[in-house]
């Protein structure tokens, strides 16, 4: 126990060293480096995805991630091909307990109970979010909508998308906006 608080001491110490600086994450993306700008900052309204300009202090706001915090990140050469193959978010999901309670100290959570919050991707791995931690966020069960509805949101988009009707990057951009926005016009066989 003493040694776990240690090193959530230490997280949260580099996390304060950490909070005016200019963080770029490239994290466990096996396809290279992602992009370096925010969704909204990419040119011609594309989106691009793994800056993180804050890593303490994050605070959620309505069901969504602090966007300083977690603007999201996507693995760059992913194709529908991969992600709409049955069992492809097996073959890349990886984000170790370390990187998980580094999620939960830089929006100031050291203590919940088991099933309050999720360590949430917020592009999810199926419509090819990547593990990096500018991607993750501690999303809460409750209130409602929580992370089981935005698991119907990411449902519903992989539908989306691999049924041809949405373009990836859309569905990126758009569960990284404003998750909540789809969830509340999705159509209600996905609620």
């Amino acid at each position: 126990m003493k040694k776990y608080l240690f090193v959530l001491a230490m997280i949260a110490a580099l996390a304060l060293a950490l909070s005016g600086c200019e963080v770029t994450i490239s994290g466990n993306s096996p396809n290279g480096p992602v992009g370096v700008t925010t969704p909204s900052s990419g040119p011609s309204g594309t989106a691009h995805f793994g800056r993180q300009t804050k890593t303490s202090g994050c605070v959620a706001h309505g069901g969504l991630p602090d966007s300083a915090c977690t603007p999201g990140a996507v693995f760059p050469n992913v194709t529908l091909q991969e992600i709409c193959k049955y069992g492809y978010t097996r073959t890349v999901r990886n984000v170790p307990f370390s990187e998980k309670d580094q999620v939960y100290a830089e929006y100031g959570i050291f203590h919940h109970s088991s099933g309050q919050y999720e360590a949430d991707h917020l592009v999810p791995l199926e419509i090819g979010g990547n593990n990096d931690i500018a991607n993750l966020w501690p999303e809460a069960a409750s209130p409602k909508p929580g992370f089981h509805e935005k698991d119907k949101v990411e449902n519903y988009l992989h539908d989306q998308v691999c049924s041809g009707a949405m373009p990836l990057s859309e569905a990126q951009k758009e569960i990284a906006t404003n998750w909540l926005a789809v969830y509340n016009r999705m159509p209600p066989q996905y609620q």
